[in-house]
């Protein structure tokens, strides 16, 4: 996690250096204008940089001050990086954007206990201890695909309604209370890497486990453009949501390969790389070619790396090809945990 702190006190400078060291596992920025600390020319540039290029940024000082340092920044719910403010004397650490998605919630917690402080959360589903989804969502690696449903779903659970729930994947734990397995409700939550056109209810948000990983192969100099369009196409046939999609898997041969990687840029997700010995080592029932293992050094590169990205889970889609292109899908073995 990318953290940007910035004070303008000394009890401030002081503080920020106590943030730093609780959260030494994560890469911390710490502003101000003193020595030893990173400059910046305005808040207002600061801001700027910190709300598109962090995903948390800390105000040490007045709420008033952060407030209007974010307010030309502030893009969408899905996308706005955590924002905490803390006063000087480290009494109180307030949430104060993107509470659930962005996980403002759990840092300001999490600093309120290293600081011996008291967390502010003004969410009304946290403050009435009421399941959030898009909370849920984020712990359990899921994307939020219509985030205007949040207020139906959130909305109903506090109004004491049940809200439904159906999932394409086994339900462990208890239920939270207010959630039901049934599609009676008007409001409910789908759990799925599909795309479908029908809704099971009036109001549904649909949530998407990044769970589907693409094994891909192709020839030397291969236009990016046509195999993005190539994979994007035999998804959409398949209706797997793009956005289910957790990294897309290649032979270490392809490392260089621009539409390989112009593929992950495009997507936003880690492309992973594998010695021809270690897709060898891959247990599974794959389509064999001998062209390819002369030229590899493997019998199936697609199918093998996205098996092993997958931790050997599902398939989807075995090999399948088209003009020197090779694409399959695999799933990881995921469940809706509670």
């Amino acid at each position: 996690m990318k953290i940007n702190v910035i004070a303008f006190t000394d009890r401030g400078r002081e503080l920020s250096g106590k943030i730093a060291a609780q959260l030494a596992e994560e890469s911390v920025q710490l502003y101000a204008k003193a020595t030893g600390f990173q400059r910046y020319e305005t808040v207002h540039t600061f801001a700027q940089y910190a709300m598109e290029q962090s995903d948390a940024v800390v105000f040490i000082g007045a709420t008033g001050i952060a407030v209007r340092a974010i307010a030309p920044f502030v893009k969408s719910k899905d996308t706005d990086p955590a924002v905490i403010v803390i006063d000087e004397n480290g009494r109180f650490v307030i949430s104060l954007l993107s509470g659930h998605i962005g996980g403002a919630n759990r840092l300001a917690e999490r600093l309120a206990l290293a600081l011996h402080a008291v967390p502010v959360i003004t969410t009304a589903t946290d403050g009435r201890g009421v399941f959030a989804a898009d909370s849920w969502a984020v712990e359990h690696n899921c994307i939020v695909r219509n985030i205007d449903c949040i207020k139906y779903v959130s909305g109903a659970l506090l109004r004491g309604e049940h809200v439904g729930l159906r999932s394409d994947f086994p339900i462990c734990g208890t239920l939270p209370e207010g959630i039901v397995t049934e599609t009676t409700p008007e409001n409910g939550i789908e759990i799925s890497i599909y795309q479908r056109k029908q809704e099971p209810f009036a109001h549904t948000l649909w949530l998407t486990p990044r769970i589907v990983h693409v094994g891909v192969g192709c020839k030397r100099n291969t236009p990016p453009e046509a195999l993005q369009d190539w994979v994007e196409q035999v998804m959409n046939d398949r209706h797997i949501h793009v956005r289910a999609v957790a990294s897309i898997a290649s032979i270490d041969l392809k490392k260089d390969e621009p539409a390989v990687c112009r593929l992950a840029e495009a997507w936003d997700v880690p492309v992973h790389f594998y010695t021809a010995q270690q897709l060898e080592q891959v247990k599974g029932d794959f389509v064999s070619s001998e062209f390819v293992r002369k030229i590899t050094g493997t019998d199936n590169v697609c199918q093998r790396s996205a098996a092993k990205a997958s931790g050997e889970g599902c398939c989807l889609l075995s090999k399948t090809a088209q003009n020197g292109m090779t694409i399959s899908l695999y799933c990881e073995d995921w469940r809706t945990e509670f």
